[in-house]
């Protein structure tokens, strides 16, 4: 959309996996969890409540999707949704896929550990995988 930046830490961090309707989907290349990021692609956004009711809908819609998308392909226990925002203040979500056997577990991915990259052929076939799952847009 027009006006729409990804912000540079985010573009650091990630890996493009499609478009939804209203969001691309990001996946973390931190190869220790499933996990994704939402980006409404609405500039200027900084909290859920800048979103208009139709948008936030949406953006809600498809949070929901990667969820169920996500723990459909990994056998999760649990999938943590979640918006903080304290690092990197454009409007984004995080998407996790949780087992009891992740590294973090029962904490928070956020700040756990050291990030361990994917090898590129690992990340590209998790990006294929949740791609052809949410039937996105490459």
């Amino acid at each position: 959309m027009d006006g729409f930046i990804l912000d540079k830490q985010l573009a650091n961090d990630t890996v493009f996996i499609c478009a939804l309707p209203r969001c691309d989907v990001l996946l973390m290349d931190d190869a220790r969890f499933p996990w994704t990021i939402l980006m409404p692609r609405l500039p200027g956004l900084v909290e859920l409540h800048d979103l208009e009711p139709g948008d936030l809908a949406a953006v809600m819609r498809e949070a929901t999707l990667v969820g169920r998308t996500l723990k459909s392909l990994t056998g999760a226990t649990k999938i943590n949704t979640g918006m903080l925002g304290n690092i990197v203040r454009q409007l984004h979500i995080h998407v996790v896929a949780r087992k009891e056997s992740d590294p973090a577990w029962p904490g928070p991915v956020w700040g756990s550990g050291q990030r361990v990259p994917y090898v590129p052929r690992f990340r590209d076939g998790m990006r294929m995988k949740i791609a052809e799952a949410l039937g996105g847009v490459e």
